[in-house]
């Protein structure tokens, strides 16, 4: 399930169903490693999105001095910020 873009709120979403999961304690220790595995993807790829945004927030608001400053932010090709 994370392999795939996953849009940040999906992935926390899941995140949160799974720990809810792994608290409560009910899961056989399979079904348990496996969601386990799922959340630890998960948490991945929400800190790889968060930095994401930290870095486009960083160029909105430095200049090349490092002074803070409103700097437009040209998107790559194919990366419009919209998932």
């Amino acid at each position: 399930m994370a392999s795939k873009e996953i849009k940040f709120e999906t992935a926390l979403t899941r995140l949160e169903e799974i720990v809810t999961k792994l608290e409560d304690g009910d899961l056989a220790l399979e079904d348990s490693l496996k969601l386990f595995e799922e959340g630890v993807k998960l948490s991945r790829a929400c800190d790889q999105k968060l930095q994401a945004a930290e870095r486009r927030i960083e160029i909105l608001l430095k200049d090349e001095e490092g002074h803070l400053a409103a700097l437009p932010f040209e998107p790559k090709d194919g990366a419009s910020g919209e998932e």
